[in-house]
């Protein structure tokens, strides 16, 4: 699935309330989402997490992320979009169906995504942002 599409499809998530997203980032123009978000990993990073966990794709959760880390300015913003990051790949894993899915493995890997971000974070956040 290309990056567009991906995009294309967490937006759809978002605006029916399937994943949560800010209204900032359901109504952004196309051109600024493209610029923005970039999938799972930091921009310009030399490690890029897959974007499927167990074969069901996260990369929604990722994306989202990126737009709040973009639009935060606080470390009180950092810290929400960490949580929604989790609360979004934890909506992923319970939309999941099959039942061969480890669900339990998803949830612990998801948890550790988020102490990813939240602990190791910081320099995706704070870049570029003159506070």
């Amino acid at each position: 699935m290309k990056f567009e599409d991906e995009l294309l499809e967490t937006l759809d998530l978002a605006r029916i309330g399937v994943l949560y997203a800010p209204a900032s980032f359901k109504f952004a123009t196309w051109e600024t989402l493209l610029e923005v978000c970039n999938g799972c990993g930091a921009a310009g990073s030399w490690f890029r997490p897959p974007k499927r966990m167990y074969g069901t794709l996260i990369v929604q959760a990722c994306i989202i992320h990126d737009w709040m880390y973009h639009e935060g300015q606080t470390i009180e913003d950092k810290e929400e979009a960490d949580r929604v990051f989790l609360n979004n790949l934890q909506r992923i894993i319970s939309r999941e169906t099959k039942w061969y899915k480890p669900k339990k493995l998803m949830r612990a890997r998801a948890t550790l995504y988020y102490l990813a971000v939240y602990y190791g974070g910081g320099e995706a956040f704070w870049t570029g942002k003159n506070i």
